[in-house]
């Protein structure tokens, strides 16, 4: 531009013209010139047009000319610091290019250029600038009554008036008119010139050092005029000008206040109050006020500008707050708590980590006096309260005093102590959140007992405010939330620091904090006086805290535990504790100070929703299940029960509250509230084992059901909470019963239907739907993954057990299934033309019915119940022949589309037994290329044999040392002292260096000489059993049961496969088979109940005793002799699961409950071990609503048959014989371990419980994690042991 020629100003003109012509309606719409302004720098912002003004283009091309190789060597010098890590504070890339010598050079050269076409756009109004004295003494007239209210613009300017473009002379003249020493009317004129000069014209010149000098003096004056109108230039500097120019207004703004507070005129009193019509004191906060509004808004934008400008604002500011006055002296800081009285100001400039790091700084070096002073308010105010509160004298809540008659401006010296309080407790508080405002800790006080104030301290101070401070009355619960009381402040504060982890864990996770919220609690139980303001509502805020906390990982583990678990005292209970007895005392209504009280309900439900976050896990029920918290609740269920049922049936078209009084509404939400205390029991295996002795399973059910219509649960938490507790009910016959009878699983199969069937009838069809291209559509995929969580072997056999399939002639296209049956009718087995008819997706419905099948055929009982009452491999072979091309010669090929692919694999599961190397599954998708299925189809028996895969060779049996020695000292008849120890740990030497050679025969006679011994000590035997003869050895098939009949062929085949059975090795299973329910059958109680597995013989096959009848190679003799035996191990009661059928070792409610130990006990602690040993996969779990629970019940019940090798099987049983029951549980945790990658992966995937049920355990050994499980059992075993032989143990 050094080249400007006077067609370029034509040019410019132009360009500059037609941009205000385009923008003039919004420039002319606004109320102020600021406003206008504003709008002007922020078009790039609103105006969709402006990169295609031809005045935009045109800078933007000079800017990219001239400094554009600027910006890119700028650039590329930033990005090289960051890859090193050599980022500054303030070094950024536009303060670089700013500071260059060419960006200064453009800027001055273009600022140049323009005022030569500004000023020839504006010559045109060159006659108003000559009658500019008279404009001004009219605006001075207009102007002098008004009251300036609004600081942060000058909203009674007009956009119509002119502004005073003014020369470097010009200013240099009013600089000198605006000296104190000039006259009053001078100044008072050059004044009036400055208001209407651009701002941005009077910071740039070289003049404003000594301006800024000037009126920052003449803020002093008396004259009211002199600091109205000053500030009123303030306060459009600050709304119109950029950061780096208004930070110099400011500091001097806040330099003249400190200095007015340092000065020997400053004498308000504290006691004397504050007067706010007070002429003086209105021109005072009126500053403070400017300067607040600055605070608040100077963080938006100071991030664009280097650091040291930022700097030097916060510094003015906090030299300004930490100024310090003789006692009862009114500080600046109080005159910020006025006005900003929750800080808002400091949670700005704490927001972002560019500023807090620069407060938080200065703070550590230069002004921790503040944060002292705010400290020493929150005890003065604390102290005051808490001596009130002893003397039985009512504390006036200041809080609460507001100005009922608006003419009273004034406050009175506890009104300001207040405020200040209130402003240092938020100040406080947003401080905390930040770990480098945490640093600032401890603090060190004068003149104080205890001169160190430490954050525990500190955390415990604003505990104890909310059961000392001021109380609203007790019905006035909702109102104080809105308000400033301490109370509502402080829970405020520490709610967020109990939604940050790092802040919740360095503040209230102490046991001194905790202490404080329960003193209420524990003053109450012990029977103590206690000094609190309205009881009721502290309780409930404490709860609340407590709940909050109990509700995070480490926040349990602090309740449960106390702070430092090993070093806890045993004559100091944990919080845990403390809680669940005053919740039981509150249930029995037992706290005198508290009966009678309105609000006594919502007392019980905060502190039972406490018990309740603890107990929905499996560590926290372990400490609940002594105080017996189920039984508690479930008696008060039953009494607030039987009151709602005086409930009358509202009438219709009437009032609801006037045929149902507000007392028995409370009532019903009370009960609501018990049932859901009751539900969340079940979302553990023994939490929903105790929820089933209190009887009361259906009715919580019942209300989950109605809950989940009503779609009352929004939360994403709860909602994978309560696909957990469906998920723990299904596992269990109880809970599968109750699911059906609440109607929950009629509702699932409905939608189901609809999903796949009708699709949604209330939505307009604008378009049609893709035709689905995975297996399940993504639709149907929830109520897929339902019906797997769903359909436990424990509720198959409830849902399924001797029932028909309907299988009729005709179904009508509005016949919509609302059964578990009907969905194995109309999708699985497709058996007739009707079927086939009825269905409007046919392919899709169908595929979604097989893969349904597959998942439930991986848990071998259920697919022995569906084979014998369904015949399911019949209706797939017939449909894999009907599924052939025609040809005149005969049969012709397989066709292969989605459906025989599916019956293919289906087929092949069903009727394989085996491990991941044992057993070759045909995938489900198709090849690229000239063959896309390789895998043969057939529609009879036998499968082909390439589905079997070779068994490995023995490896040549090489004579083992540590293997003689194990079985010598099992040979030897003399039992030396801790013999039982010595063959345990020879045993784990031999599997950890040679597992191989621990199978066959070798295995047949380690466990059979092992169980023989501790089977003749009284220590071990933990069954008492009496004596039987074993039947004839000629025993007939047709005794066992269909199911057990076909458990017999597939074991058989399985064993001849292994090469471990002969052709008549069948005979020798029945009768093992036969005599084990004879035998166990001695041991058995005679039942009612309404449950079909406790009508009769065990549910399912005898998984166990087949497997031992394979290690010992087919003899039933043998084997049966040392089930014998092994039965009065408690081992036994775990691996062996039909041993504890209906069994008169067990409580009478454990066996009528149909739970089994290895649920309730051994699954449960997989799960709790699970949470603290592989707490990702925990997590995984929950989030995917299934539970480990009962995937290990599943593997547990069948040995691992089909999802671990037949070696590793001998391994597992080999390891719970010889190293105790816990090793269970152990191995469980060993193979979720081993899963871990997999588990994370499929629960992305949304399809965990698919995986886990389908898929083989690929790659587990049980010698490569026994190291693992020995350091588990170093840690559990005595918890885990003694909650094994509690099995025996009624449970109430």
């Amino acid at each position: 531009m050094s080249h400007f020629t006077s067609e370029d100003e034509a040019l410019l003109q132009s360009m500059l013209r037609q941009l205000l012509q385009s923008v003039k309606e919004k420039i002319t719409g606004a109320p102020s010139v600021e406003c206008a302004e504003e709008i002007l720098l922020h078009l790039e912002e609103t105006d969709e047009n402006f990169h295609n003004y031809e005045f935009v283009k045109y800078l933007r091309k000079y800017i990219n000319n001239t400094v554009g190789s600027v910006i890119e060597e700028e650039t590329e010098k930033c990005t090289t610091a960051q890859n090193q890590g050599e980022v500054s504070g303030y070094d950024t890339l536009v303060q670089r290019v700013t500071f260059t010598l060419l960006y200064r050079e453009m800027m001055h050269a273009l600022k140049n250029v323009m005022m030569v076409v500004v000023e020839s756009l504006i010559n045109k109004f060159e006659e108003d600038r000559i009658c500019n004295k008279e404009m001004d003494s009219k605006t001075k007239k207009e102007h002098q009554n008004d009251y300036y209210t609004d600081i942060c613009s000058d909203s009674d300017s007009s956009f119509n008036q002119s502004y005073t473009f003014m020369s470097q002379e010009q200013l240099q003249l009013l600089v000198k008119r605006l000296d104190p020493v000039q006259p009053k009317e001078v100044r008072q004129e050059a004044l009036q010139t400055l208001c209407f000069a651009p701002p941005s014209d009077i910071l740039n010149s070289e003049s404003w050092p000594n301006l800024r000098k000037h009126l920052t003096m003449s803020l002093s004056d008396p004259d009211a005029t002199f600091s109205e109108k000053i500030l009123r230039f303030y306060a459009k500097t600050f709304s119109s000008s950029p950061f780096n120019m208004t930070r110099e207004v400011y500091t001097s703004l806040a330099r003249h206040l400190e200095l007015y507070f340092l000065s020997g005129e400053y004498s308000l009193r504290i006691s004397a109050g504050l007067d706010v019509s007070n002429t003086d004191i209105d021109r005072l906060l009126k500053k403070v006020r400017l300067l607040n509004e600055y605070q608040k808004e100077a963080p938006s934008s100071w991030i664009r500008y280097p650091e040291k400008y930022m700097e030097e604002v916060v510094e003015s500011t906090l030299s300004l707050l930490s100024v310090k006055n003789p006692p009862d002296f009114l500080s600046p800081v109080y005159f910020l708590a006025l006005l900003d009285i929750k800080a808002a100001w400091f949670k700005k400039w704490t927001h972002a980590y560019y500023s807090r790091t620069v407060v938080l700084r200065l703070l550590e070096k230069k002004y921790k006096s503040l944060i002292n002073a705010a400290v020493q308010q929150c005890l003065d105010y604390f102290e005051f309260c808490k001596s009130a509160v002893n003397k039985n004298s009512t504390v006036s809540d200041v809080s609460q005093q507001d100005c009922s008659d608006k003419q009273n401006c004034s406050y009175t010296g506890p009104e300001l102590q207040y405020a200040y309080f209130v402003h240092s407790l938020c100040l406080l508080g947003r401080l905390l959140i930040y770990k480098q405002g945490r640093k600032l800790f401890p603090v060190q006080l004068k003149n104080k007992k205890d001169p160190i104030v430490s954050i525990t301290d500190l955390l415990v101070l604003f505990v104890q405010l909310i059961y000392y401070s001021p109380r609203y009355s007790k019905t006035a619960l909702a109102a104080h939330t809105d308000s400033y009381s301490p109370t509502s402040l402080v829970m405020e504060i520490l709610q967020v620091f109990c939604e940050q982890t790092g802040c919740a864990a360095e503040c209230l996770y102490m046991d001194a904090v905790i202490d404080a919220l329960l003193h209420p609690v524990q003053s109450l139980l012990s029977g103590t006086e206690l000094y609190i303001n309205c009881i009721e509502t502290t309780l409930i805020d404490v709860a609340d805290i407590l709940a909050r906390i109990a509700a995070v990982e480490d926040g349990l583990s602090l309740l449960l535990y106390g702070e430092n678990e090993k070093n806890a005292k045993e004559d100091s209970p944990t919080a845990v504790h403390v809680i669940v007895q005053f919740t039981k005392k509150l249930l029995h209504d037992d706290i005198s100070l508290l009966s009678g009280s309105e609000i006594l309900p919502v007392v019980k439900g905060a502190f039972i929703f406490i018990c309740r976050q603890m107990y929905r896990t499996c560590e926290g029920l372990q400490m609940l299940i002594p105080y017996g918290l189920h039984e508690s609740i479930g008696e008060a269920w039953k009494k607030t029960s039987l009151l709602s049922e005086r409930v009358p049936t509202p009438v219709t078209g009437a009032d609801s509250t006037s045929s149902i009084s507000l007392e028995l509404k409370n009532i019903l939400l009370w009960e609501e509230t018990l049932l859901d205390a009751l539900l969340n029991f079940s979302a553990t295996p023994k939490g929903l084992f105790l929820l089933h002795s209190t009887g009361t399973m259906n009715d919580c059910v019942n209300f989950m059901f109605s809950s989940l219509s009503k779609k009352l649960q929004t939360n994403e938490y709860e909602e994978f909470g309560n696909r957990v507790i469906v998920t723990q009910m299904a596992t269990t016959p109880t809970g599968a019963v109750a699911l059906q009878s609440s109607g929950f699983i009629k509702a699932l199969v409905t939608e189901l239907w609809a999903l796949l069937e009708c699709g949604k009838d209330d939505l307009r069809i604008t378009q049609p739907k893709s035709t689905p291209v995975d297996p399940i559509d993504q639709s149907c995929q929830k109520s897929f993954l339902t019906l797997i969580n769903l359909l436990t072997y424990p509720a198959v056999f409830e849902l399924l057990s001797k029932r028909d399939i309907p299988n009729k002639p005709m179904y009508s296209l509005r016949e919509v299934p609302t059964d578990i049956i009907d969905i194995i009718d109309r999708l699985i087995m497709l058996n007739s033309e009707a079927k086939i008819r009825s269905l409007f997706s046919y392919e899709q419905s169908h595929i979604f019915g097989l893969r349904l099948l597959n998942v439930l055929c991986c848990e071998l009982n259920t697919l022995l119940l569906l084979e014998t009452q369904y015949k399911v491999s019949q209706v797939l072979l017939t449909a894999q022949e009907e599924n052939v091309t025609d040809t005149s010669e005969g049969p012709g090929d397989f066709i292969i589309d989605g459906l025989s692919v599916e019956r293919n694999h289906v087929l092949v599961r069903i009727n394989l037994i085996g491990g991941p190397q044992e057993r070759i599954l045909p995938l489900r998708v198709l090849d690229e290329g000239s063959d896309p299925y390789p895998w043969p189809m057939f529609s009879s028996f036998p499968l082909p044999k390439c589905y079997l895969a070779e068994i490995p060779r023995k490896a040549e049996f090489r004579q083992d040392k540590d293997l003689d020695k194990l079985l010598s000292l099992l040979r030897s008849p003399e039992k030396q002292t801790g013999w039982t120890e010595i063959c345990r740990k020879q045993f784990c030497k031999v599997m950890k260096a040679r597992p191989d050679i621990i199978s066959g025969t070798i295995l047949a006679e380690l466990i059979e000489k092992f169980v023989s011994h501790l089977s003749e000590s009284r220590l071990d035997c933990y069954f008492s059993t009496g004596n039987y003869k074993a039947m004839d050895a000629d025993v007939k098939n047709e005794s066992l049961s269909p199911v057990q009949q076909l458990g017999v062929e597939m074991t058989v085949r399985y064993g001849k496969y292994l090469n471990l059975l002969k052709e008549h090795d069948e005979n020798g299973l029945c009768f093992l088979l036969m005599n084990c329910e004879k035998f166990l059958k001695q041991q058995q109680r005679t039942v009612v109940s309404s449950l079909c597995c406790l009508r009769e013989r065990y549910a399912g096959y005898d998984w166990f005793a087949s497997s031992v009848f394979l290690i010992m190679s087919g003899d039933g003799e043998k084997t049966l002799a040392f089930l014998q035996r092994f039965s009065c191990l408690l081992v036994s009661a775990f691996l062996w699961l039909p041993r504890l059928h209906i069994s008169m070792h067990l409580p009478i409610t454990t066996v009528e409950s149909g739970i089994h130990p290895v649920y309730f006990c051994s699954a449960h602690h997989v799960e709790m071990l699970l949470k603290a040993e592989l707490p990702l996969v925990s997590s995984a779990f929950h989030m995917s609503g299934f539970t480990p629970s009962q995937i290990c019940l599943q593997w547990i019940t069948q040995c691992f048959w089909n999802y671990m090798d037949w070696s590793e099987i001998c391994h597992y049983i080999a390891i719970c014989i010889f190293l105790g029951p816990d090793y269970q549980i152990y191995m469980c945790i060993s193979v979720f371990r081993h899963l871990q990658q997999d588990i994370l992966k499929h629960t992305e995937a949304q399809d965990l419980q698919v995986f886990l049920k389908e898929e083989a355990l690929h790659g587990f050994r049980v010698s490569d994690y026994l190291e693992y499980m020995e350091s588990l059992e170093a840690i559990y075993r005595t918890m885990l042991l003694k909650d094994m032989r509690n099995i025996r143990v009624q449970h109430t």
